[in-house]
């Protein structure tokens, strides 16, 4: 069988990986990609090969459009000639329109109905949709696609990221660590007021004895915050594997994406400043296992509050919450079968 994954987010290679290992054992796979930072370095350090097709169209409406009709045609050229049997993607809108108008089944993942562009771009045109239990179908239904056409896995996406990590290497009598992952600026769907810099610099000067590393996404953040920061934090200015990073951190503070949702599962005091509030996040504040403040100074005192305790019971919830989800790779198998 002949399988095309089109993969746009770091988060996408993470959660695709161990999927594209299993199934190239007795498939031909082809795996696409956008030139775009932080999947070009992530891909190098998974060790992963990605075709790249096109670019990101960057954070403006003229830009997205240009970017996406042009790679739609080149990826339509690309697979005229491969002829996949099946497209896999996390509603990626290029790979819904070109699997719908070459006749190629798409089977699509997504946690984000809260991303309204792409939802309207991808949903009306994938055949089977494979979402997280906790997200109602009628948040994708209202897009177009019928509900038996939508089905639930029993896990959220960052528990395939983290299932096999070992448990943070956190050791006495080190630096404490805490880790800030900057929002996805350039989403449409993320929220403009937020006041990121802000949070970074009243936690470097009232917090100047641990060790604070900051997670940018774009070149264009990376050097903002190095101007305004100077050596006050460590600005990590290369992608990085998330899951990795956070075996060494002590607290962290992020968004509510992706790596916020890794970080809780993996029973690390976790702080949302709610740049792109989600259900997944919602779904994590209720068990108890993400924070969610916005105000510089009371984050600043959640996050004294986490240093100064041992949070067992926190890491025995996350423990307990990952060993009750499921792998969404079978859900998959299940549905090219049928």
């Amino acid at each position: 069988m002949k399988i095309w994954f089109d993969i746009l987010t770091p988060k996408q290679i993470l959660f695709f990986d161990p999927m594209i290992k299993q199934l190239r054992k007795n498939n031909s796979i082809l795996c696409t990609t956008r030139d775009y930072r932080e999947v070009n370095e992530l891909s190098k350090l998974k060790k992963m090969k990605l075709t790249i097709v096109g670019k990101y169209g960057g954070n403006t409406k003229s830009g997205k459009l240009d970017a996406s009709l042009k790679r739609s045609i080149s990826l339509g050229t690309r697979m005229e000639r491969f002829k996949p049997d099946l497209a896999v993607s996390f509603c990626s809108p290029e790979a819904a329109r070109v699997a719908f108008g070459l006749g190629i089944r798409h089977v699509t993942f997504c946690d984000s109905p809260h991303a309204k562009a792409v939802m309207k771009l991808s949903i009306p045109f994938v055949d089977k949709l494979l979402i997280p239990w906790i997200i109602p179908k009628k948040e994708f239904t209202k897009y177009g696609i019928v509900q038996k056409d939508v089905i639930p896995y029993k896990a959220i996406d960052a528990s395939v990221i983290v299932r096999d990590v070992k448990k943070p290497r956190i050791t006495k009598n080190k630096k404490k660590t805490i880790l800030i992952r900057v929002e996805e600026e350039q989403a449409s769907y993320v929220q403009k007021n937020n006041h990121t810099i802000q949070i970074i610099q009243r936690v470097a000067s009232r917090l100047p004895q641990y060790n604070i590393l900051v997670l940018p996404r774009y070149k264009s953040q990376i050097a903002k915050l190095k101007k305004t920061l100077g050596d006050k934090v460590k600005v990590l200015h290369k992608a990085v594997i998330g899951s990795e990073l956070l075996q060494n951190v002590d607290v962290f503070v992020g968004s509510g994406g992706t790596m916020t949702a890794e970080s809780a599962l993996l029973g690390i005091p976790t702080i949302s400043y709610n740049a792109a509030p989600n259900l997944v996040q919602d779904y994590l504040v209720r068990k108890k296992l993400v924070k969610l403040e916005s105000n510089p100074d009371k984050i600043i005192s959640l996050i004294e509050k986490f240093l100064s305790s041992d949070n067992k019971s926190l890491q025995i919830n996350a423990q307990k919450t990952l060993a009750s989800m499921e792998d969404p790779y079978k859900k998959l198998i299940q549905v090219i079968r049928k």
